[in-house]
């Protein structure tokens, strides 16, 4: 009885308890991170970068820790990732750069992935773009394959965690897949980073304010674009 009460299939309600405890545990780990960089002192920091790295440097270990979970507790609710990235290539060298942007990178992908997936499925489910969604079909025939090359062109918005959460991707083919592809943008970050910094720096404001106007006038070509696309599609 024992022995065929072990080989037996998970009923609805063992799948249910499993899918609440796997809500509970997303959210607790969430709160948890959240929690440690509050008495880690890193938010009263923030508006400070130039004191939040002195700080983090002088932390030693600590300071690896601040970094990461804070990273892994808000860059899944829309503080863009490239901010650690890039500061993180500013503050240490580029091999304990790459190390930690990589370790927080995973904890917020996997963080984002499991809030979508068992905490606001339905909620984000209607939010995901269309730009994500066109890569349902791809995701069910080559998953891993799929998940590698989204975190290339994309590479870690939250809504891409999101995605992966509310589709059909198994738990571990998201994470090993996003491992691959992260490896050679954070890489890329990590070496350059504090060269583009300084190249950054010694630019004259002339430059930056063509920058800003080359993007603004893409950003509204674009638009034109996209609004003349539907209106010839709707006609």
């Amino acid at each position: 009885m024992l022995l065929r009460r072990c080989l037996s299939l998970p009923t609805a309600d063992t799948k249910a308890t499993s899918g609440r405890n796997g809500k509970i545990a997303a959210v607790v780990a969430a709160l948890v991170m959240l929690f440690v960089a509050y008495e880690l002192g890193v938010f009263e920091q923030v508006r400070n970068p130039a004191a939040l790295a002195k700080s983090l440097v002088a932390m030693g270990a600590w300071g690896y820790v601040a970094f990461v979970v804070t990273y892994a507790a808000v860059q899944p609710f829309g503080v863009p990732g490239t901010i650690f990235v890039f500061g993180a290539a500013l503050i240490w060298p580029w091999p304990i750069a790459f190390a930690l942007s990589m370790l927080g990178t995973m904890a917020a992908s996997i963080i984002g992935f499991s809030f979508a997936r068992f905490v606001a499925r339905d909620w984000i489910s209607s939010r995901i773009p269309q730009q994500f969604k066109k890569y349902d079909e791809a995701l069910v025939r080559r998953a891993f394959v799929t998940v590698i090359l989204m975190r290339l062109i994309f590479w870690m918005p939250p809504l891409l965690h999101a995605f992966f959460g509310v589709s059909k991707v198994r738990f571990w083919t998201h994470v090993w897949g996003s491992l691959i592809g992260y490896i050679i943008p954070l890489f890329l970050m990590s070496f350059f980073g504090q060269k583009l910094w300084r190249i950054l720096k010694g630019l004259p404001p002339s430059v930056w304010i063509e920058a800003a106007i080359g993007i603004v006038a893409i950003s509204l070509g674009v638009m034109a674009w996209r609004r003349s696309r539907r209106q010839s599609v709707g006609s």
